[in-house]
């Protein structure tokens, strides 16, 4: 093999790698950047079938159920990890909510930090 065709291929390598890094900046760009972010939107609507009855149209709950049932009503000031856990595992007398999980648990997590206190 020539000088010159080992350039060439050498050159076409190192094109196909710079183009692979530049993807990959391009997806973590892309990640980070929020638009692959949970819907607070349709967090509403699961929140709506799954925990209304429970928490109130506003999450704030019945203070007597939130007695009763010692849950600590402290969600909207709590970080992401910790509603996910809540929901995830329960707390106090309240039972996991196991039918929310992946996309809609992310979605209805971002619509309980979405709330206004």
């Amino acid at each position: 093999m020539t000088q010159t065709n080992y350039r060439k291929k050498e050159d076409k390598h190192l094109k196909r790698i710079s183009g692979t890094i530049i993807g990959l900046c391009l997806i973590a760009a892309f990640c980070s950047s929020g638009a692959w972010a949970a819907d607070a939107a349709a967090g509403k609507a699961v929140f709506d079938t799954k925990c209304k009855s429970c928490h109130g149209a506003d999450g704030s709950g019945n203070p007597a159920i939130v007695k009763a049932m010692k849950v600590d009503m402290k969600a909207l000031s709590a970080s992401t990890a910790d509603v996910k856990q809540v929901v995830s595992t329960g707390q106090g007398k309240m039972k996991p909510v196991a039918s929310v999980t992946g996309a809609d648990l992310d979605n209805v997590v971002a619509y309980v930090k979405s709330m206004k206190k």
